[in-house]
């Protein structure tokens, strides 16, 4: 039955994605830590599905406060889902939109691109770098290998950041197979990604404690005082976070 090959197959990547990619996502979050604890920012980019990870850790019960989703609706799936994929192949675009956010050196950028091809996500990861942040990639080193850029550089994210952490998906995310079918089905990316988004998350707020510094967090607001608490969060942190 396909659902328990899927969740065999996902097991076996989820394995790999936590021994594997260990060091890198450790790394990831020294560099989140130094932004949060210089009261700076995380921005988190993708295109299409890959907006997804901004929200899993924007705005989210639990979730660190220093967060800006660029959920950029030019990008986005609605209100029509094919201009995301012509969007994000056009190139100077997301350079000049990274200008109308509040952007420093001391920022953290996540940029999450499954095959890192387009020039969206390279145009990001560039402009970036020239702000002095550093740059983080999720993205399949498998997926990224069977594929040409689509950036003027010859460059793929993966060849741009700072820190590459491997999402272990195959080429082209859909991981089943069967008899009637001419292409493969359900993909493993969102799943093994947003693995890494939260493990990421958990061990910048662990690594600020540990030096001393409580992050702002989330309170759910479903909870009694969680209203008062993020009207305060948000009162400090609106002038930064684009979204809020």
């Amino acid at each position: 039955m396909k659902q328990k090959e899927y969740y065999e197959i996902l097991k076996e990547q989820l394995e790999r994605q936590v021994t594997e990619e260990g060091d890198s996502i450790e790394k990831v979050a020294q560099i989140c830590a130094a932004s949060v604890m210089k009261k700076r920012l995380i921005h988190v980019f993708g295109c299409g599905h890959s907006q997804m990870f901004a929200m899993e850790v924007f705005y989210r019960a639990g979730g660190l406060v220093p967060v800006n989703a660029m959920l950029i609706p030019h990008l986005a799936l609605f209100p029509k889902a094919k201009l995301s994929t012509i969007q994000e192949r056009v190139e100077g675009f997301s350079a000049e939109y990274l200008g109308l956010e509040n952007t420093s050196k001391d920022d953290t950028m996540i940029i999450v691109s499954i095959s890192g091809r387009n020039a969206g996500v390279v145009d990001m990861a560039l402009e970036a770098k020239k702000i002095g942040m550093k740059v983080i990639a999720l993205t399949s080193r498998e997926f990224s290998n069977s594929v040409a850029s689509r950036h003027s550089s010859g460059k793929n994210l993966k060849d741009v950041a700072d820190v590459v952490i491997d999402i272990k998906c195959v080429s082209g995310d859909a991981c089943l197979s069967m008899s009637g079918m001419r292409d493969k089905f359900t993909g493993t990316s969102t799943i093994l990604g947003m693995t890494v988004m939260d493990s990421i998350m958990a061990r910048t707020i662990e690594l600020c404690v540990e030096q001393g510094y409580v992050p702002p967090v989330y309170v759910s607001s479903n909870l009694d005082p969680g209203d008062d608490i993020n009207a305060e969060y948000i009162k400090q942190y609106h002038n930064l976070v684009t979204c809020l």
